[in-house]
């Protein structure tokens, strides 16, 4: 099949290997689900002569890895039919970016255990749910409560993918130029705030009042541009009220990157403490 002519949308069949299944014939047929669900997939040890429709992980083709000259990736971790179906279609789901990215969060752990690399937990999941040699347990009904699993974990992985999208746009739309940057909820802040002047992020606590958030220098390190003073971390909230005089200081992180308080004109008080003690210190 050649998927530069051929939308998935209008495929209607899939095949797959039968007997025991893997993380990644799960994976594969829960993102083809995913992709078109009214495919209808199935499972068998050869492909029906005359198979109109897309077969993956059986067969030697363009979704399968298990010919000699299987694709390898830049990094050497070798493809598996779930990685080569991500790679063809995932950006029907997601934009580039956040294909590649799920790719090296996800996609590339099943891969990488499907062809006898280093086992995960959820790839371990997954060939549990096969069943016992004991068990009288319908094996197609074992299968598709493992793809159901699967579903709902990559459904998870691009709705967050898509919610960071979405915070992206707000966080910006928020930046004024000044060095603390407020928002009316929490939400993902650090790629939208990166090259940025701000050092500090003040938003609601879902424990009630508000949260003081210092900035790391870049999204990739926790070091962090202004750190809260070590003499304020682990204190109880007494102790914070006494040492600040700020009545509302509950937290401070043991690490210095995040305080609470009661409510946002204690957080400015916060912010400008904190700007001062380094400006005292040069």
């Amino acid at each position: 099949m050649n998927t530069e002519t051929r939308n998935i949308k209008n495929i209607k069949y899939g095949f797959v290997h039968g007997g025991n299944f893997h993380a990644d014939d799960v994976f594969a047929t829960a993102l083809l689900k995913l992709l078109n669900p009214t495919i209808l997939i199935q499972r068998g040890f050869q492909i029906p002569e005359g198979f109109d429709g897309i077969a993956y992980d059986i067969g030697y083709g363009e979704f399968d890895h298990h010919q000699k000259d299987k694709r390898v990736r830049d990094n050497g971790i070798p493809y598996a039919a779930f990685g080569l179906l991500w790679e063809a279609y995932g950006c029907e789901l997601l934009n580039p970016e956040d294909v590649k990215d799920m790719d090296e969060k996800l996609v590339q752990m099943i891969d990488m255990a499907d062809n006898g690399g280093e086992p995960n937990p959820i790839s371990e999941i997954i060939s549990m749910m096969n069943p016992n040699w004991d068990e009288n347990l319908y094996a197609e009904a074992a299968f598709y409560s493992a793809v159901e699993f699967a579903t709902s974990i990559l459904v998870r992985y691009i709705e967050r993918y898509n919610s960071k999208r979405r915070a992206y746009k707000l966080v910006k739309e928020k930046l004024d130029g000044s060095k603390v940057l407020r928002l009316p909820t929490y939400m993902p802040w650090k790629d939208a705030v990166e090259g940025e002047d701000i050092l500090f992020v003040v938003y609601p606590s879902n424990r009630g009042g508000y949260n003081v958030q210092a900035v790391p220098k870049n999204k990739n390190t926790v070091d962090l541009k202004l750190e809260f003073p070590r003499a304020w971390r682990g204190l109880t909230p007494d102790e914070l009220k006494d040492i600040t005089g700020i009545e509302t200081f509950t937290f401070c992180h043991p690490s210095g990157f995040l305080c609470g308080v009661g409510n946002i004109e204690d957080a400015d008080k916060l912010i400008h403490l904190t700007v001062a003690y380094y400006d005292e210190r040069g």
